[in-house]
């Protein structure tokens, strides 16, 4: 009994990181100048995994000086940057449809690094997940360019590898300095290309700040130690199929504070992503074995 309630705290845990997520875009469109993908990215890993490595007072050591950039490469540096590509060169709906492909990826990546078996109900319930994304973004004058689908396909596999090789690198540190370890990475990789590739961001305003902070501490810092967290107690198929929480999300809020309408095929979208979600975790779930009846004692004949 204890077992349970621990996983599914566990799970609720987790869940609250896409949740967050999902409030990206109303932030970034309400409070951040447009037109700085980068330097968003970038303002929104570093400052926050420096606070928290001054927290933590802890480096990388050895080895993981390597893999702490190449996960942060992963789950912020190029996942961000593929993701505002993708998210600038398609609508929301079709962006939001192709990144869904991503617990898929983490069914056949689990397969190889981490040796999990590929279970048919978890796939299912991937299709099921996008399907259900698709009916609640997508829109009928929804185009389709290359660029940005390839760049959607690869912030899905970047992140899917991330979640991989989070769980398969099992950091001999607590979830806190490991989250700090791959934000400052993450936003060190990507201050040069802020730099390079876009223009200098004007003097920010109190809103900009407050919208950064937002997005530094709480959609970043506080999310991925969550993540991070249920990375290393669930089984990752399961955890990324949390991710489709996040366009739910999102469209709650569109819904909620800019007044957008919710349409009887989006009311559908939802609970299929929900089913979705569901039946991942079934899938994971550990199967009890059949204990054998127990044979009737032999009865006592006199001799």
């Amino acid at each position: 009994m204890k077992t349970n309630l621990r996983s599914t705290a566990d799970l609720a845990a987790t869940a609250l990181a896409p949740a967050i997520w999902g409030s990206t875009y109303i932030v970034t469109t309400s409070f951040l100048p447009a037109g700085y993908p980068l330097t968003v990215a970038m303002l929104r890993a570093l400052p926050a995994g420096l606070l928290l490595l001054l927290l933590v007072r802890k480096l990388p050591f050895g080895i993981w000086w390597g893999r702490a950039f190449i996960l942060g490469a992963l789950n912020f540096s190029f996942f961000w940057a593929m993701l505002f590509v993708s998210a600038y060169r398609l609508p929301g709906g079709v962006a939001a449809t192709v990144g869904a492909v991503q617990p898929l990826i983490v069914i056949a990546l689990s397969r190889l690094f981490l040796g999990k078996p590929i279970r048919f109900l978890a796939v299912i319930a991937g299709f099921i997940g996008m399907a259900g994304v698709a009916l609640l973004v997508l829109t009928p004058k929804a185009g389709l360019d290359p660029v940005g689908v390839a760049a959607g396909l690869a912030g899905a596999v970047s992140m899917a590898f991330g979640t991989v090789l989070t769980r398969r690198w099992t950091p001999p540190v607590s979830n806190l300095t490991f989250t700090a370890w791959q934000l400052a990475a993450g936003g060190i990789l990507l201050v040069p290309f802020a730099l390079f590739l876009e223009p200098a961001l004007p003097m920010p305003t109190i809103a900009n700040i407050a919208g950064i902070a937002y997005l530094g501490l709480i959609g970043a810092a506080f999310t991925y130690l969550l993540w991070f967290r249920g990375l290393a107690r669930i089984e990752p198929s399961a955890v990324a199929s949390l991710g489709f929480l996040s366009p739910v999300v999102a469209t709650l809020l569109g819904w909620l504070a800019l007044g957008q309408s919710l349409a009887p095929v989006q009311i559908a979208g939802f609970a299929m992503v929900l089913a979705s979600v569901w039946l991942s975790q079934r899938a994971t779930m550990p199967v009890r074995p059949i204990r054998p009846a127990a044979s009737p004692e032999p009865a006592n004949h006199p001799a």
